[in-house]
């Protein structure tokens, strides 16, 4: 006698298209997907005579007590951020998943992945999934976004200040006596827009001016050499990725820092630290963003919260050597072009 092969929910979901995730949240009747995705669903499982299995179903519904963190390694704020929320998840007893986004595997196919594991939650580090998305996402499981300026919806936020950071950057560099002063800025980014204006309202009055950029090294070198041939007193780069880059066409141009120009970051990333790059920069306080977003998470799995929250955190100025007092003339010298080894990725 022949036994027929037990249908799984993996063959509904082959057969209609989309995720096993997905289909589980219609088989349970969980809010998500579109009434249309649920309409055809129900009909591949009719079907396909698919009957959940008891025991599987047992088994899903104990507690993974795992954290799903997509992380993009190469920005080296996020990665140190990802570590933050390991640390602060573990002496909460959770663990945390880690799944890499990449040109290949975008940030809405890793949160896939993260869901396929039985994540309880997502803790999304400054993600660039639209706001419709992330509320849509935030309906299927608890998911709290750090480090972007948005309206909670059926999501939480944990955030620093960041128009107040710039703003502080800026006051150190008029403090020190500068004028003239550039804002690199972070491009399309998510945060860039609140950066740019808090630049831009800190610095009315002043001789400022903002200059396009982006979020990595490419950005600020490119930046850089735009500049060389009207240099500024001061520089405010998007992050400290793009200072890096700004730094290195600087250095081979023979432009002297801070001698000539002084140069502030964003993040107080672990590469700002090291001595001798020792980046004046903004910190995002990643050790407390990734405490408030792991006992955000908490609140939600287990003090049972429905409300969604947004926490907002003071950021914080570090002085180091690359900001001084500026010239006391303005710098005519000619400088050389300044290619660097930096390459757009």
């Amino acid at each position: 006698m022949t036994v027929a092969k037990r249908v799984r929910l993996e063959d509904v979901a082959a057969a209609v298209g989309v995720s096993p995730a997905s289909v589980s949240l219609v088989l349970r009747g969980v809010a998500g997907p579109s009434a249309a995705t649920r309409e055809r669903v129900l009909a591949a499982a009719t079907r396909l005579g698919y009957r959940a299995d008891r025991t599987a179903s047992l088994l899903a519904r104990r507690r993974t007590h795992l954290l799903g963190v997509p992380v993009v390694l190469r920005d080296a704020f996020r990665a140190e951020l990802a570590e933050e929320v390991q640390l602060a998840a573990d002496a909460a007893g959770y663990a945390v998943a880690l799944s890499a986004v990449t040109p290949v595997h975008d940030e809405a196919r890793v949160v896939e992945a993260l869901l396929d594991l039985r994540c309880e939650a997502l803790l999304l580090l400054s993600p660039t999934l639209s706001p419709a998305a992330l509320a849509e996402l935030g309906a299927r499981t608890p998911v709290v976004v750090l480090g972007r300026r948005l309206s909670p919806d059926r999501f939480d936020v944990v955030r620093v200040a960041d128009d107040v950071g710039v703003a502080a950057a800026v006051d150190h560099l008029v403090g020190l006596g500068h004028r003239r002063i550039v804002h690199v800025d972070g491009g399309s980014e998510p945060m860039a827009p609140v950066r740019r204006a808090g630049f831009l309202v800190a610095t009315d009055g002043l001789d400022a001016r903002v200059v396009p950029g982006g979020y990595d090294e490419a950005a600020g070198a490119a930046a850089a050499r735009a500049l060389l041939a009207d240099l500024p007193t001061a520089v405010v780069t998007a992050n400290d990725r793009t200072a890096i880059g700004l730094l290195d066409v600087f250095v081979r141009a023979g432009v002297r820092v801070p001698e000539d120009v002084s140069v502030v970051g964003y993040d107080d990333s672990a590469l700002a630290r090291l001595a001798h790059i020792d980046l004046t920069t903004v910190s995002q306080e990643a050790p407390r963003q990734a405490a408030r977003a792991v006992a955000a998470a908490l609140e939600r799995l287990d003090g049972g919260r429905v409300e969604p929250t947004e926490s907002v955190l003071p950021p914080r100025l570090f002085g180091r050597g690359t900001t001084a007092p500026p010239p006391r003339a303005p710098v005519s010298r000619t400088f050389r072009r300044g290619e660097s080894g930096i390459s757009p990725q």
